[in-house]
């Protein structure tokens, strides 16, 4: 009986320290952003029609299952983006721009516009996003919005809290670019 409880409790503890996988793409349960260590809320996959795009996964300084109180969160968050198909910059970008458009009115694209265009600006220097490509949205609250892809950053920092949370309203506003995407994020996929 005790060698059954080690074993159990074994299994448990190597399930709780094991990555989340969604579309064949692993995420570590923890990551490093800036000085604070960030825990995996949830992962999920982007699908368009019949295909699969991206599997992501939302990085928060604590687990968090309501999106209004990830919004509203402090501290370092990242998303991370592993693409499952060849785009080209401009469909990446677009998909972007049109998901933040859905979930702010004029009046608050307005004040986001141009960093926007910094960011999209970015994203289509940064080159082909390919199968495979990683690409890394982090809140860095003493630099701001960084866009990292494979490892590599790009562009200059964005200011303003404010433009992160118009990037996480893509995928947890209330316009949704994914339903069930955003209950995978918020760690309530089934």
């Amino acid at each position: 009986m005790k060698h059954l409880l080690l074993a159990v409790a074994a299994a448990v503890s190597f399930h709780l320290a094991a990555a989340v996988e969604v579309g064949g793409v692993k995420f570590d349960d923890k990551t490093r952003v800036g000085s604070g260590e960030l825990l995996v809320n949830g992962a999920g996959v982007r699908k368009k029609a019949v295909f699969k795009v991206y599997a992501m996964a939302l990085y928060l300084p604590e687990k968090r299952t309501d999106a209004e109180a990830v919004l509203a969160a402090r501290g370092a968050k990242r998303i991370s983006l592993s693409l499952l198909r060849d785009l080209s910059p401009q469909q990446f970008v677009e998909a972007l721009q049109e998901g933040m458009t859905s979930n702010h009115s004029e009046a608050e694209m307005a004040g986001l516009k141009e960093r926007l265009k910094q960011f999209s600006d970015s994203m289509l220097a940064a080159g082909e996003p390919k199968t495979g490509t990683v690409v890394l949205i982090d809140w860095l609250p003493e630099n701001g919005t960084r866009l990292t892809v494979n490892g590599q950053v790009k562009g200059k920092d964005i200011a303003g809290e404010d433009f992160y949370k118009a990037l996480l309203k893509i995928w947890l506003g209330n316009k949704p670019v994914q339903d069930d995407l955003k209950q995978a994020l918020l760690g309530k996929a089934s």
